[in-house]
């Protein structure tokens, strides 16, 4: 049986210091072969919050479970009700200048690949290529009876049409896709099934609880292989998801540099960690590589 999935995660060590200097990322990048690992934190200047930074939203929101979705209708119901509003928000988000950042220095053949714990997909939105999409996408559903894969545009206009009226207004938008709603706002939301064999839908995206398929794992430790560096943007690395790349990176002697303001579960692996938001920091390290961000005005 599967524990209950660390949600948080509290310092027992004296961690290295955070540094407002960019340069150690700059000299990793002008060397090139750079392996980007983001998380949450790279995507909260595009409007999505994280979990476990100032205002996160683990202070108020626990996230859905692999094992909450899969056992109960009601827990179902609550889910789709919720991530179906939290959609919009999700859809009107754009790239930030961190996205495009990754996206500039892709262009300049100093990364050897992206792994992403996000499912927002700004990273592609944004214009990277070939991105490892760690936790899945939101823009994708999959059967779990006869595993058939959809889009997730198709399931928006079934709701819609199964819940016709639908719009409560939500507390807050989560890293997950997922609304803030009250029991009572979700109501008696109408949850539709597969369209081939009627079974259940779940997002293809790895919920907290729910294992990240083997062959994906094992994909990212041969990037981690063959990578220089390992460059962490906006994660805490609390679950062992992305730390174990860190880990992976720090024991075979590659550099590790973390941009993230609050300290990391990864920090003591790490040669530095850059402790600035993350667009100010990555656009200027680009700037002091000579490498043009777009400006978004594109998207």
């Amino acid at each position: 049986m599967r524990m209950r999935p660390t949600l948080s995660w509290t310092p027992v060590e004296d961690l290295p210091p955070g540094t407002t200097d960019p340069e150690p990322v700059v000299d990793a990048l002008g060397a090139g072969g750079v392996l980007v690992l983001s998380g949450a934190g790279l995507s909260t200047e595009s409007g999505i919050p994280d979990y476990r930074g100032e205002g996160g939203s683990l202070s108020r929101h626990t996230p859905m479970t692999y094992q909450d979705f899969t056992a109960s209708a009601r827990a179902r119901r609550r889910y789709w009700a919720r991530s179906h509003l939290g959609r919009r928000t999700f859809a009107r988000a754009r790239p930030n200048a961190g996205h495009r950042s990754v996206a500039a220095f892709g262009r300049h053949g100093l990364l050897s690949g992206v792994i992403t714990q996000n499912v927002d997909g700004l990273h592609q939105a944004g214009g990277s290529e070939g991105v490892v999409e760690l936790h899945g996408s939101l823009d994708r559903v999959v059967c779990l009876s006869c595993g058939t894969f959809s889009p997730r545009d198709d399931l928006a206009r079934r709701l819609e049409e199964a819940n016709p009226g639908f719009d409560p207004v939500a507390a807050g938008i989560n890293p997950d896709g997922d609304a803030d709603l009250t029991d009572e706002q979700v109501g008696d939301f109408r949850v539709v099934p597969c369209a081939i064999c009627g079974g259940v839908l779940k997002p293809d995206v790895v919920f907290f609880g729910e294992a990240v398929p083997p062959r994906r794992v094992e994909h990212c430790r041969e990037l981690v292989r063959g990578a220089a560096s390992l460059l962490v943007l906006g994660s805490s690395l609390t679950v062992m998801s992305g730390l174990r790349f860190v880990r992976q990176a720090a024991l075979a002697g590659k550099p590790v540099l973390i941009v993230n303001r609050d300290p990391t579960r990864g920090d003591r692996h790490a040669a530095a960690r850059v402790a600035l938001p993350l667009g100010a920091a990555l656009t200027t390290v680009a700037d002091r590589l000579g490498i043009t961000v777009d400006d978004g005005t594109g998207d």
